[in-house]
């Protein structure tokens, strides 16, 4: 669904260095690495928003750049890391914002794109937020509003730019849940970038490791996350072993 072909990019200096790795339908990958290992940047590059200084990213093997902005959103939902909202719209009318690309020549929403929206709040665990004002919300009903959103859209490839940050533990579960469901029942293929590198291993079906914009290891969890690549990828020492129940890697750590 997604190839990410020896992509570089730069801005004043080169911050993406050669990156090659693939998201298969149904398939969920993390993206996993320090500050400033260009991981934002890499998903940028996926949905077209920023174009690879070398290298190609293909999206059901059409380059994205040269897809059209309804075609784009048509196929491809980013949940970035903030979302700003300059108008008093409510969740529900932030969310019914996500069927713009499938809506009519007249632009009237139909039925049908207000039932999806209601179910995309639903699924999120957010129906209770609908008639609230978006930027009235809190940081972590934020999130699940901007996934309600981005899963409107009925894309085919999803971007998740730390989905689970200011999330409570309750709701970081059920939604990496409900996007591990997603990506098998719709065939969805999923890219997400987390620091909660234990969540990562449970959730995700590869790993890539990210650093200094060079990818260092791609591949299952049970071989990517190992205690010397992730030493390595994250300059700090961590002890890895594994979860009791479901056997992935379990990542602790050292203090110095």
């Amino acid at each position: 669904m997604l190839l990410l072909e020896d992509i570089h990019f730069s801005y004043e200096h080169e911050v993406i260095r050669g990156v090659t790795l693939g998201v298969d339908k149904g398939e969920v990958i993390a993206l996993l690495g320090p500050n400033g290992a260009g991981k934002s940047t890499l998903l940028a590059i996926a949905c077209g928003m920023l174009a690879a200084t070398r290298g190609k990213a293909l999206v059901n093997g059409r380059d994205v750049t040269k897809l059209s902005r309804r075609e784009a959103a048509q196929k491809i939902a980013l949940v970035a890391q903030t979302s700003e909202l300059r108008f008093p719209l409510t969740a529900l009318e932030y969310v019914l914002a996500g069927r713009y690309a499938h809506v009519n020549a007249i632009g009237f929403d139909r039925p049908l794109d207000l039932n999806i929206a209601v179910e995309s709040l639903k699924a999120t665990d957010a129906s209770q937020f609908a008639a609230r004002r978006f930027d009235e919300l809190s940081s972590g009903e934020r999130r699940r509003i901007v996934l309600a959103r981005a899963l409107a859209q009925q894309p085919e490839l999803l971007l998740l730019d730390e989905p689970t940050a200011n999330v409570d533990i309750s709701h970081q579960l059920s939604l990496l849940s409900l996007v591990l469901r997603l990506a098998v029942d719709r065939a969805l293929a999923v890219l997400f970038v987390t620091h909660e590198i234990n969540l990562a291993a449970e959730f995700a079906d590869r790993i890539a490791l990210l650093k200094g914009g060079r990818l260092i290891a791609f591949g299952k969890p049970g071989d990517v996350m190992t205690e010397p690549l992730l030493t390595e990828c994250f300059d700090a020492p961590l002890l890895v072993d594994r979860h009791p129940v479901s056997g992935n890697p379990r990542i602790s750590y050292l203090r110095t």
